[in-house]
C-alpha cells in the first residue's frame, strides 16, 4: 500500500505546502484483522474478520502462508475463484470480509493474512 511521490526540482514552498495540506486531508488507508492472534483447538470453529478503512478498494482477500512458503490466497472479495479448503468459507462485503474456518484441522496451521489494494494518487510535479 504505498503511494508514489516523484518530484522534480526546484520545487516552490507553495508546491510542498499543497502537498501537505493534502496528505493532511486524506487519511492512511488501512487494514485490520481482529483478532490480531488467535489459538484455537482441533475440531473447533474459528472466524477471523477484516475490516478496511476508507480508501480501499473492494478487493479485500485472505490468505495463508505457512513456514518457508510463499503466501497461498484462499478468498478474494472480487474474485470467483478460491483455493481454499473445503472446510474454510468467507462471507462479508466491504469495508469487512470475514474468514471462518470450521472443523479446524493440524494442516490449517499457519499465519493468515488480510490485504486490502490501494489505489491511490500518484503526485508529480
Amino acid at each position: 500500500m504505498n503511494t508514489h511521490f516523484r518530484s522534480l526540482l526546484p520545487v516552490s514552498l507553495l508546491q510542498v505546502l499543497m502537498v501537505f495540506l493534502f496528505a493532511g486531508l486524506t487519511a492512511e488507508p488501512s487494514v485490520t484483522q481482529s483478532p490480531p492472534v488467535k489459538s484455537v483447538g482441533l475440531g473447533e470453529t474459528v472466524s477471523l474478520t477484516c475490516t478496511a478503512s476508507t480508501g480501499v478498494d473492494d478487493d479485500l482477500s485472505w490468505y495463508l502462508q505457512k513456514p518457508g512458503q510463499p503466501p497461498k490466497l484462499l478468498f478474494s472479495q472480487i474474485s470467483s475463484r478460491e483455493s481454499a479448503p473445503s472446510h474454510f468459507s468467507s462471507s462479508g462485503s466491504e469495508p469487512e470480509f470475514t474468514l471462518t474456518i470450521g472443523g479446524v484441522q493440524s494442516d490449517d496451521a499457519g499465519d493468515y493474512y488480510c490485504m486490502g489494494v490501494y489505489e491511490g494518487p500518484v503526485f508529480t510535479q
